[in-house]
Order: structure tokens, then sequence, then C-alpha cells
């Protein structure tokens, strides 16, 4: 089974040079990166290889609105200033994902398991963790009726130091026994400083929606 800790691969090139500092920093000031500025979310969880279920990631995603229905996330490899973009994920609400033709609609993933087990987070400020919480639970009310459509551009989880081979399809876990949970999950909460079991309390009042059967296409082998 692949690691779930962020990728340590090292990108290839020499260091910023102080010409490449000057203009980012020129281009900050002066350009308004209005797209980047919407996102709203941070998340954080696991996605898995549509094609080797054996496989999975840590993911950051970066979300933000287009509208009520439809979100647009970046997703990094990590939370820190140089990690990799390494996929895009789309999120809409059951009344889209309802009006899409049936193939497409096995290319999307449900978010249940990932926001009742606690997997899925949102990282926050520990000095505010009861009112942070809080926000989290309802956020999470929102996540856990919608569906993700999910592909990785880059396979840092291999070791490839650049963008190698085609998109990849991911989707999400969605039940017990499908990976060791408590090591990956309790490893990743470590780092942000959140425990999944406390997620799981908080989480107990979240309705639960029915999943469309043709969501989560693609099987889940277990471990």
């Amino acid at each position: 089974m692949t690691t779930a800790h962020p990728s340590s691969v090292e990108t290839p090139g020499d260091p910023l040079s102080a010409k490449s500092t000057i203009l980012e920093t020129g281009a900050a000031l002066v350009q308004d990166f209005q797209p980047l500025k919407q996102v709203c979310a941070h998340l954080n969880a696991f996605h898995v290889y549509a094609s080797d279920p054996h496989r999975f990631v840590e993911t950051n995603h970066y979300c933000a609105h287009l509208t009520e229905d439809v979100r647009q996330c970046i997703l990094y490899d990590g939370p820190g200033p140089n990690a990799r973009l390494i996929g895009v994920e789309y999120m809409i609400t059951p009344k889209l994902y309802e009006g899409l033709p049936r193939e497409e609609r096995q290319l999307w993933h449900s978010h249940v398991f990932e926001v009742k087990s606690g997997m899925l987070i949102m990282p926050g400020p520990q000095i505010l963790s009861s009112a942070w919480e809080a926000v989290e639970t309802k956020e999470m009310e929102d996540v856990i009726t919608l569906y993700g459509k999910t592909y990785h551009l880059w396979q840092t989880d291999r070791g490839d130091a650049l963008p190698m081979g085609k998109p990849e399809l991911m989707i999400s876990f969605t039940g017990d026994g499908q990976f060791d949970f408590e090591r990956h999950v309790g490893e990743r909460d470590a780092r942000f400083e959140v425990d999944y079991r406390e997620k799981q309390k908080a989480r107990e009042g979240i309705k639960i929606p029915t999943i469309h059967p043709d969501a989560d296409g693609a099987s889940i082998g277990a471990s």
C-alpha cells in the first residue's frame, strides 16, 4: 500500500533567480489574481486511484464557489508554499448530478464516508478550536451532499519529479476496511493537530443523504 504522507519528491531545476523573484514580487503588487482570491475553503482528505485502488494520496483542496451548485478546487500535495499542484476537483449538487448522462455519473464520487468518518477535515487555527469545529461541521453539512469529479495530473506519490503520463481519475474511500484508516488518517491528524474521532462525534447529527447508485462507479478493493 502506498504511503499517505505528503510527497518529499524534489522538483528539478535551479533555485529562483533574483530576476524571477523581482518579477514575481512586482506582479503580486500590480496584478489582481481574481480567480485565486475566490478560494474560500481548504479541505484535506485522501484520494484513491480509480485504476489502482491500492494507491492513494493525501490531498489538500483549495476550493471556490462558482455558483451555489458548483465548486472548483485546486489540489496540492501539501499545504506549504512549495506544494505541487497535482490536480483538480469539481463538486456539484445532487440536482446537477442527476441530470448527467449515466456514463458521466460513474466518474463522480460521493463524500459521505469521508465526512462521517472524520477523514475529510477543514484545517483551521487551533487557538480557536471549538469555534472552528462548529464552522467546519457546518461546511461538512454541505459537502456530504456533493458529488466530486477528480483528476490528478502529477503522481508525486510514486516519486515522479515532473507531471508524467495521462491524467488519472481519482475516487474516494467509501467504507471501512479499504485502507489502514487509523494509521494514515492518524498520521495526518497528528500533523494538523486534530483527531478524526472527535470529528466523528461532532458530525453525528449530520444527516446521511442517499447516494445515487451510479456514483462511486469504480470499485475499491479491500486492502
